[in-house]
């Protein structure tokens, strides 16, 4: 097994993307001061896992993320992936090539990835397991970590030489099962408070475990009770619906006669609408001949007064000639040379006297042929009025059967 690529981009000072090669015969990488080395160093440490940001170097977790420089944007973003070459199988996976990714936003949000597919941390720590290579391995020693390991703790030297000796991954599985089985005591202690609490609680859940059997016992018999009254209320009901459903039938039957009716009272009610506004039509006709001879009547009062001013204007004119003739009787000594022409004038005038008598008794003639008419008119218009009472009389009454009927078919409905 054998470090075959690392992939960098955008970690630390590695803005574009850059891939590492390792081909047979490659024990390291060299280059001056500030050329990044250590970088390198800390993205593979970084990829193993390594969570304590002081080991990198920075401040936050976020400033293993390239932060830009005056030529070029920060990025949103670091990743890094190193491809392991597996074909002895010395990690605990079928794949002959093992790619460990790891990725961090800026946002925090971060994920772990072995061959392409996500992971948890644990996965990878587990993965390296006893193989030397790990965050806390002896495979990566950066600038000054010789020197740190020499004066440090005993026990931070006993994890290098464990880790070298192979044993790294049974005492982590050793410590893990060891802090499964402090748990499990301390379960069992819980267990067994529970288990003394219980068994004080014992007799009274006894009784109330006898009352439970009592209740279980009794709500037997209530849900046998309750069947039986269901049973005898369904009989009763079935006898109900029978009755009911006669009743339906009956109260069908009524619809359909009631119905009927109803369809002949309603072509009767048309038949006297029809009737009513015939009349009403012959009723509006009687109205305008009435209002005609109205002022026929008005008119020929016109001409009977005229006429009567001509009588009396006639009247006056014959009063007149009494008089002038009585004069001309006092004067016809004096004048006996004109009583031809005396005599001629009262024959005109007693012919225009015929003539106007003539004229009124024509007008008197005609204005009682018109007020025989007018008596007629009125007759008929009387007449009118009581048909027109009689068919309203009968159109009242069927409309209160057809709201009676109405009332009936709701009933029935």
């Amino acid at each position: 097994m054998y470090l075959k690529n690392i992939e960098v981009q955008g970690f630390k000072s590695f803005a574009n993307k850059i891939n590492f090669q390792f081909h047979n015969g490659i024990t390291g990488i060299v280059g001056p001061n500030g050329s990044g080395k250590s970088n390198v160093a800390d993205a593979v440490r970084w990829v193993l896992g390594e969570q304590r940001v002081k080991q990198l170097r920075g401040a936050s977790m976020q400033d293993v993320i390239f932060s830009g420089t005056e030529n070029r944007k920060p990025l949103s973003y670091a990743y890094v992936a190193i491809t392991l070459d597996n074909t002895d199988h010395q990690l605990a996976t079928s794949f002959d090539e093992v790619t460990v990714a790891r990725r961090i936003y800026r946002s925090g949000e971060s994920e772990y990835l072995i061959n392409g597919s996500s992971c948890r941390l644990k996965d990878v720590n587990e993965l390296f397991y006893d193989t030397g290579i790990g965050k806390e391995g002896s495979s990566i020693i950066g600038q000054g970590q010789i020197e740190k390991i020499l004066s440090g703790k005993p026990e931070e030297r006993r994890e290098l030489f464990d880790e070298a000796a192979g044993i790294v991954k049974f005492k982590r599985r050793k410590a893990a099962a060891q802090t499964k089985l402090e748990n499990e005591k301390q379960n069992l202690v819980r267990v067994n408070d529970i288990l003394s609490e219980l068994e004080k609680q014992l007799g009274p859940l006894e009784r109330q475990s006898e009352t439970a059997r009592q209740y279980l016992r009794k709500r037997e018999e209530l849900k046998r009770f309750d069947v039986n009254v269901f049973l005898l209320e369904n009989a009763r009901l079935r006898e109900q619906l029978g009755d009911v459903e006669e009743k339906r039938s009956l109260a069908a039957r009524d619809l359909a006669e009631t119905s009927q009716n109803y369809e002949g009272i309603r072509e009767e009610y048309e038949r006297v609408a029809e009737v009513l506004e015939k009349l009403e039509q012959s009723i509006e006709e009687a109205r305008s001949t009435v209002t005609d001879a109205g002022l026929t009547r008005g008119k020929l009062e016109g001409e009977m007064n005229v006429l009567k001013e001509q009588i009396n204007s006639a009247r006056g004119s014959e009063a007149h000639l009494n008089n002038r003739r009585n004069a001309l009787e006092e004067d016809i000594a004096a004048r006996v040379q004109d009583r031809e022409a005396l005599l001629s004038e009262k024959g005109d005038t007693d012919a225009k006297v015929q003539e106007i008598t003539a004229l009124a008794d024509a007008a008197k003639a005609k204005l009682e042929e018109i007020q025989t008419r007018i008596e007629e008119l009125n007759s008929g218009i009387e007449a009118g009025k009581n048909t027109i009472i009689g068919e309203l009389n009968q159109r009242a009454t069927i409309k209160t059967k057809l709201g009676r009927f109405d009332t009936l078919s709701l009933i029935h409905i």
